[in-house]
């Protein structure tokens, strides 16, 4: 399974590694030379260094052939000509590519990517920055020759209201997920523009969702890797993007991109924020489970009403309603009027917990690092889905006190 290999190759990058046959090509010995010495930090790693670009592009397969498990090229010597040389070895499929320069352009970084670059790295080299980056062509390796599978769950989480709290649930349902269930998953930020999940989990990427929606012609396995990162708890991600960008998504692009992650996750979680306009998409149909989060309030709940009418039936999604932030202490709409309202009972209640709330989002660090209310409800949200029972409620301390002592 794709995202436990990972975690593997991630614990163990010398063993990895070790057997690599990589090719350095760069046209100026200084640079060449730089990144033969940053290479020789891997143990064991067999390089060969090419002093010229192949003469035309035609001769890249004769040059290399299938003899190299990675292929580091020199942007600097030759830009325009290296991406080139780029494209060629990566559709050919045989080797990962990584590039280096000493411009750190974002323009260059965007065309190596969409050429099949899998690394972009500044020189001069950091301690270890070139091991890390063979510890990931490993796993791009592994995730890109990996058997396809039949599709992985999709468990998309969906606002009724703006500001119903559906981005912190959806990333601390996914973190809970991968602890939980031990197997691949992916989240995807579509709350587009202004998604916040990494933020929330305190990651930061290079590459964003609008990376894999305008290249979707090109989207696989090993393209889709290259844009992900993994978080700490095992989770990988897939961002959206950090500037405010806009941003044409073509329905059969969402769809082309939900296919490739199922085929490679075994659950993908997708935030799509109050997203109604992609209701045409596979976001949609019956082989989802859509959360549909909302809150003890008017407008929310007649969004709610509205939205439930819509996406019951036979051909859509599997449809969970959670009533987020949840607190039956101070609700001004009773349980009958609340069901009546929802035309049918909340499957979730999600305690209201502001300080928790607040301190993962200031810290970064997902709820289920904390024993509370709020945590053992998402986690029961998983637990079940893995088909484990949940996690039972604390009992409040009886108190012992006595007039008589």
């Amino acid at each position: 399974m794709l995202a436990s290999t990972a975690l593997q190759l991630a614990n163990k990058p010398l063993l990895d590694v070790a057997s690599y046959a990589v090719a350095v090509i760069s046209p100026d010995e200084a640079r060449r030379e730089a990144a033969i010495n940053a290479l020789g930090e891997c143990q064991g790693v067999q390089i060969r260094e090419f002093i010229s670009y192949p003469p035309g592009i035609e001769n890249v397969s004769r040059m290399l052939g299938t003899n190299f498990d990675v292929v580091i090229v020199d942007l600097d010597s030759d830009p325009e000509y290296a991406i080139d040389l780029v494209e060629s070895i990566s559709t050919q499929g045989h080797a990962t590519v990584i590039v280096y320069s000493a411009h750190a352009d974002p323009d260059l970084l965007v065309r190596c990517m969409r050429a099949g670059s899998r690394e972009f790295l500044i020189t001069p080299f950091e301690p270890g920055e070139m091991a890390e980056a063979l510890v990931r062509a490993s796993l791009l390796r592994t995730v890109a020759t990996a058997p396809k599978k039949a599709g992985g769950k999709l468990l998309v989480f969906l606002s009724a209201k703006g500001g119903s709290g559906v981005t912190t649930l959806a990333c601390n349902y996914a973190v809970s997920l991968a602890q939980e269930s031990r197997k691949g998953t992916l989240l995807i930020d579509l709350n587009l523009p202004l998604g916040d999940a990494a933020i929330n989990l305190g990651i930061k990427s290079q590459y964003s969702v609008s990376n894999a929606l305008q290249n979707a012609s090109r989207l696989d396995a090993h393209f889709l890797s290259g844009l992900l990162v993994e978080h700490d708890s095992g989770l990988f991600v897939l961002s959206a993007p950090t500037e405010l960008e806009p941003i044409q998504i073509a329905d059969d692009a969402i769809d082309k991109l939900l296919a490739v992650a199922r085929e490679g996750f075994d659950y993908v979680v997708v935030d799509a924020g109050s997203r109604l306009d992609l209701q045409h998409t596979n976001l949609f149909d019956e082989s989802a489970t859509l959360f549909l989060v909302t809150q003890i309030g008017i407008p929310e709940l007649r969004n709610s009403n509205r939205l439930i009418s819509r996406l019951t039936s036979d051909v859509g999604p599997k449809l969970e309603i959670v009533i987020n932030r949840f607190d039956p202490h101070s609700m001004d709409i009773d349980e009958t009027h609340l069901t009546k309202a929802l035309t049918r009972a909340a499957d979730w209640k999600i305690p209201n917990n502001y300080a928790a709330v607040r301190r993962m989002q200031n810290t970064a660090t997902p709820l289920t690092e904390e024993d509370t209310q709020i945590s053992r409800a998402i986690q029961s949200m998983t637990r079940s889905l893995c088909g484990k029972p949940p996690v039972p409620e604390k009992k409040e301390k009886k108190s012992h006190f006595s007039l008589f002592g």
